[in-house]
């Protein structure tokens, strides 16, 4: 019996995968995404667990492009995954697919030492929009300036108003860059430039 396209890319992807070649990969994955998800999810679901994190990474890249009740969970659970790259490639995908049950898991990333990480788990707490306003507000009142720091930045992304109290506080914060990125909020509030005229 013959195979389909589906499982032709999912072999292409097995052997890309062992061969490291990404490029090879990145063509069966795009080929993957493209096919049916009632077929595609349940084979690459066991391969989230997988030991080798390569096949770990390539499953989550191909699962983020596709709906299925199944997956969000798998993306939050990754978040904790022991492989760097593995983590960053969950929080990616929870930037373009925002989910609220995330929220702690992504919160527990901003402090990372992986600065990329950090970044990109900021930017899916943006994408959370207000839902993450009250969560990114208390962060802010932690010691770490890492943490700190991207959950201003986060927070200047969702434009809440409730953030504007908090903002204007940080503005006379001692690091540069929560100044910055409190600044950056307000601007994009749009009472940026009301605030100096009135300095």
């Amino acid at each position: 019996m013959s195979t389909i396209p589906w499982q032709e890319a999912l072999y292409a992807l097995e052997a890309a995968i062992r061969r490291e070649e990404d490029d090879a990969a990145e063509a069966a994955a795009q080929r993957l995404i493209q096919g049916p998800t009632e077929e595609v999810v349940p084979r690459l679901l066991p391969w989230t667990q997988d030991p080798n994190p390569d096949r770990r990474w390539w499953a989550l890249r191909v699962l983020a492009e596709m709906d299925h009740p199944d997956i969000p969970a798998r993306l939050r659970a990754a978040l904790q995954d022991p492989d760097p790259g593995v983590r960053m490639v969950a929080a990616l995908a929870l930037r373009r697919r925002p989910d609220p049950d995330a929220l702690d898991a992504l919160l527990a990333l901003l402090g990372s030492r992986d600065r990329l990480l950090a970044h990109l788990a900021a930017d899916a707490l943006a994408a959370l929009g207000r839902r993450a306003t009250d969560a990114l507000m208390r962060v802010v009142e932690e010691d770490d300036i890492r943490t700190r720091a991207q959950a201003v930045r986060a927070l200047a992304q969702v434009k809440d108003p409730k953030a504007i109290p908090l903002l204007f506080r940080l503005l006379d914060d001692p690091s540069p860059l929560i100044t910055q990125w409190a600044e950056e909020g307000l601007e994009r509030l749009g009472i940026g430039m009301v605030f100096f005229w009135a300095k």
